[in-house]
């Protein structure tokens, strides 16, 4: 036999046994990772006044009703330690004397728990309070428990979104979908337009 006729001959791909295809286990669908069931989200606008709930936060319970007296800057952000939330952290941490000037005190809010907010607070030396929010209930309130979208995969998160609150507890500026560059700049200024 030629050698051509050979090599083609252990070259030459094995023809492959047809299976039918074997029938796919029905399964249910699992449903969409929840922290707990979510209530719709109201939306609040400028001038209404701030929910009275408690947050849990690295200083003990704070009841935001009971804030009044001094401004306050309430900033939701979706995680600790990731870029663009550490550097808004950062940008808030390096002005907390200006906005001190302004009677203002700044709260950030994430799902992270106590633990992670300590380590987020320790590692980038940030000297303002910081708020666990588990169970969606402070993101619910303020209306920034959101459903988003990545990669064509729906989920529901945490709009980067901060509220204003005058010493009288009424919501006096709002930033929905906040952009990190600029924006301390941008709460710092409505700041100090506030009445002490």
């Amino acid at each position: 036999m030629p050698v051509a006729k050979k090599l083609a001959q252990k070259t030459a791909p094995k023809p492959v046994a047809k299976s039918s295809p074997k029938p796919l286990k029905k399964t249910a669908a699992k449903p969409a990772a929840r922290s707990k069931p979510v209530k719709k989200s109201v939306s609040l606008k400028i001038g209404d006044k701030v929910p009275a709930l408690t947050l849990t936060t690295l200083e003990g319970d704070i009841n935001l009703a009971k804030l009044k007296g001094q401004n306050v800057v309430l900033y939701f952000y979706p995680k600790d330690d990731t870029p663009g939330c550490t550097k808004q952290a950062c940008g808030f941490q390096d002005n907390l004397p200006k906005f001190k000037k302004t009677n203002a005190t700044i709260i950030g809010v994430s799902k992270d728990n106590l633990v992670s907010h300590q380590k987020f607070a320790k590692k980038y030396k940030l000297a303002f309070n910081l708020a666990a929010d588990a169970d969606v209930s402070a993101a619910n309130a303020f209306g920034v428990w959101v459903e988003k979208s990545m990669y064509g995969r729906k989920y529901m998160g945490m709009d980067r979104a901060t509220f204003l609150i005058d010493s009288k507890g009424v919501i006096r500026a709002i930033w929905n979908n906040v952009k990190v560059p600029g924006h301390v700049e941008e709460v710092m200024k409505a700041s100090q337009k506030l009445k002490k």
